[in-house]
């Protein structure tokens, strides 16, 4: 349903202040849809057409009855698309519209601006009712049960790709073969057939022959390096039907199209809340208004002792940053002030703020954010300590304040949206084409139960034996499937151990 005419002059009224403070999104199209559409909407991610699989009913269900006992409601949804497809909860008063919609357009422009959804695509609404047809296709061929099955599997390992791949041109992951792969030919000084044996004794002639046969096989390896998109590897060299084929890359798909969003959390949301706080507190809250705005807002960035809230947190870097630009307070000259209240009274009435805010807007993602404007003196301001829940009386106490401890648990967390690297080692493990994968330690440990079952899922889609190096509590394991019916194997790694083809710390 289309906006009523009141709500889409505030719309047009909030789209033209918006431009003017220089926010450049895509074309937006709003709807207005009833709690249980929403509800739909945001079972399918967003979208209002998905393939079909039992999760999305899952999902729905569980949002409903979040609703139904008052623990939470949809205010909005955009999708990064273009045009953007924006959905409002009719349900909402004006002044919540007001505000969703100013929040739209800061989401909206940050999809169109930011460096790291620049790769997406921007057909989103068609693809991935493209891919409900394709996945429905396969249903009608193959069975929903067996689709769901493979699907599932899929799903699991959905996180394993590499998110800054889009990025970059890296070499291929199947090694070159050559067909005509030249023999082993010595290099021999010339020798009458009596001396030969002399000139050119057997162990050297041995020893070029090791060398050439090492040269050959590290030629030889699967994969050519370690190779970070699994799910890649995988659509390449997995024994897989055609139809699995194109599921796999439509899990890939959509897994790369949703990868920015976990990448630009903390900015995204913290972008969008600046804008509708900035929007409505200077031109749109009517006097009968403000308490109603306020309680809305309160909600947005209440941040409970030990909680992480991304709109809180990416709001008030936001502001500080905007804040230190305007006033100089960065950059040689304002670190080399040492004196007490040096740093907080200098000002050099530079306004660069604004500037600043775009610039970061533009380029950076939530682990460049944090780990370049997070200031000890932020952290302190909004106790962002560390936290831990006493077992004992359910209390959550302070664990450290330590500034440096506590930047990096959080750049832990948010890190490759908070999975831990995992890389294809060896595609033919013991040469028995068993697949190897390795966890390059980051900081964060691999959760064993979740990879037990990614473990299974892989043994699925391989056909083959299947391990993981992973490290547990400073040492390194290796974790085996050998069956999908089996219980898995778990041993500590040694120098006696065969290595994999590749070695990831």
């Amino acid at each position: 349903m289309m906006l009523p005419p009141e709500l889409d002059r505030e719309r047009l009224r909030i789209r033209e202040i918006a431009e003017g403070y220089g926010l450049d999104f895509f074309e937006t199209v709003f709807e207005m849809v009833p709690w249980g559409a929403m509800n739909a909407v945001a079972a399918y991610g967003g979208f209002p057409v998905r393939y079909p699989h039992w999760r999305w009913g899952m999902e729905y269900d569980k949002l409903s009855k979040r609703d139904a006992y008052g623990m939470g409601r949809i205010y909005e949804m955009i999708i990064n698309n273009d045009p953007s497809y924006a959905y409002l909860q009719e349900s909402n008063s004006v002044t919540d519209q007001k505000l969703v919609m100013a929040h739209v357009y800061g989401h909206s422009d940050f999809f169109k601006n930011n460096l790291w959804y620049s790769k997406t695509n921007r057909k989103m609404m068609d693809e991935m009712a493209n891919h409900a047809t394709r996945v429905r296709r396969h249903v009608e061929r193959h069975g929903r049960e067996e689709v769901e099955r493979f699907i599932d599997a899929c799903l699991s390992i959905e996180h394993l790709i590499d998110p800054h791949s889009m990025f970059m041109q890296r070499e291929p992951m199947t090694p070159d073969r050559d067909a005509d792969e030249p023999e082993f030919l010595p290099e021999k000084l010339p020798a009458k057939d009596y001396m030969d044996p002399y000139i050119n004794p057997a162990a050297d002639l041995a020893r070029q022959r090791e060398a050439f046969e090492q040269q050959r096989a590290e030629k030889d390896k699967l994969p050519a390096r370690p190779t970070r998109d699994v799910l890649a590897f995988l659509l390449t060299h997995a024994p897989l039907e055609d139809w699995q084929v194109d599921v796999l890359a439509i899990i890939r798909d959509e897994a790369y199209y949703f990868s920015p969003q976990a990448m630009t959390k903390v900015m995204n949301e913290g972008w969008a809340t600046y804008w509708h706080s900035k929007l409505m507190t200077t031109h749109f809250l009517e006097a009968s208004e403000i308490i109603d705005y306020a309680e809305q807002h309160a909600g947005v960035v209440h941040m409970p002792p030990g909680g992480f809230n991304p709109y809180k947190i990416g709001l008030e870097l936001i502001k500080d940053i905007e804040r230190r630009w305007d006033r100089g307070q960065h950059g040689p000259e304002w670190e080399r002030l040492e004196q007490i209240g040096q740093r907080e009274a200098f000002d050099d009435k530079s306004m660069k703020g604004r500037e600043k805010i775009f610039e970061v807007r533009r380029i950076y993602n939530d682990v460049s954010f944090l780990d370049e404007f997070l200031t000890p003196e932020f952290v302190e301001e909004h106790k962002m300590y560390e936290f831990r829940r006493d077992p004992k009386t359910g209390e959550v106490k302070i664990v450290s304040r330590d500034f440096d401890r506590v930047k990096q648990t959080l750049l832990y967390r948010i890190t490759n949206m908070g999975q831990p690297f995992m890389y294809v080692a060896d595609a033919n493990y013991l040469n028995r084409g068993e697949l190897y994968l390795a966890h390059e330690w980051s900081g964060l440990e691999v959760d064993a139960a979740k990879a037990v079952e990614v473990l299974r899922n892989l043994r699925r889609l391989w056909s083959r034996p299947v391990h993981l190096q992973a490290r547990f509590n400073d040492e390194m394991y290796l974790l085996s499937v050998q069956d999908v019916d089996e219980e898995p194997t778990r041993e500590k790694i040694t120098d006696e151990m065969p290595p994999p083809a590749h070695v990831v710390v």
